[in-house]
């Protein structure tokens, strides 16, 4: 995670100060990329202890493929409590990310990544994409993270034969339009590593890489002092992640992560800006 950090510094020192859609204000750099081996550990950052209840708990919402935010009320997760709508029937979220994950124009995007990798490896259309132009001004949040991307990189187009049972590497990159780098960039890194981790447990690979690049890298100004604060911090090693194989992706629940060796500084608040 010290190539977030970096990023951090870069737009800390290099940052450009401008208005926003929130009235809050930032500074921000433009097309930044970043890349992760899983072999050196989960990308759950250290230099701040996070919320992993929470990310775990709004990945399996997004796998709902639901508007209905019962799930997240139910289980103490208030990361959209700002963005919710009060509705005869409930509280609901209006597309969002797991609703086009699962039912973009009737195609679930996740079991088909899901399917073709199995069947078709090398393909380059592995792609789940999350932006609707024809609904962006309808989304309870138009979407950040707007498209991810699996390849897979064979152990016998590389000579190699396995220990582990697996058949290859597992590969995501990620491009994300819009970042708030404090509070957003280490959950949706983390969120997507953990999807990757349930992918593999269900194609039979093993995590690979990652490379995520973004658009617009902010920090608002109410979080540049938590930001110089996480910078002055030394980075712990990365924890690791275990993932229970499942039959289906909508099988997984909190109890299947299992997170060993996570040492982290203490928490770090920074208030969202809606």
């Amino acid at each position: 995670m010290k190539q977030y950090l970096s990023l951090v510094k870069d737009i800390l020192d290099n940052g450009i100060k401008s208005g926003d859609r929130t009235g809050t204000g930032t500074i921000s750099v433009f097309g930044r990329s970043i890349s992760h081996n899983y072999s050196d550990g989960f990308p759950l950052l250290t230099t701040k202890k996070m919320f992993t209840r929470g990310i775990i708990g709004e990945l399996l919402w997004f796998l709902k493929g639901t508007a209905d935010a019962s799930f997240l009320i139910e289980n103490n997760i208030h990361i959209w409590d700002e963005w919710m709508l009060d509705t005869p029937n409930g509280k609901t979220l209006p597309h969002t990310y797991g609703i086009k994950w699962r039912n973009f124009g009737g195609v679930d995007q996740i079991q088909k990544v899901i399917n073709d990798l199995k069947v078709n490896p090398k393909s380059r259309r592995h792609i789940v994409s999350a932006w609707d132009p024809v609904n962006v001004d309808n989304a309870a949040l138009p979407w950040c993270h707007i498209l991810f991307q699996f390849n897979v990189t064979l152990d016998k187009d590389r000579g190699f034969v396995a220990e582990d049972g697996k058949s290859g590497d597992l590969n995501i990159a990620v491009y994300q339009r819009s970042c708030d780098v404090f509070l957003g960039g280490p959950y949706n890194i983390a969120s997507y590593s953990f999807l990757l981790y349930m992918i593999c447990e269900l194609t039979g690979y093993r995590p690979g890489s990652m490379y995520y690049t973004f658009g617009d890298s902010h920090i608002y100004l109410n979080h540049i002092d938590q930001c110089k604060e996480q910078i002055s911090r030394t980075p712990f090693s990365l924890p690791t992640l275990v993932v229970a194989n499942k039959g289906s992706i909508d099988d997984f629940d909190f109890g299947d992560f299992q997170i060993t060796n996570y040492q982290c500084h203490p928490k770090i608040s920074g208030k969202v800006s809606v």
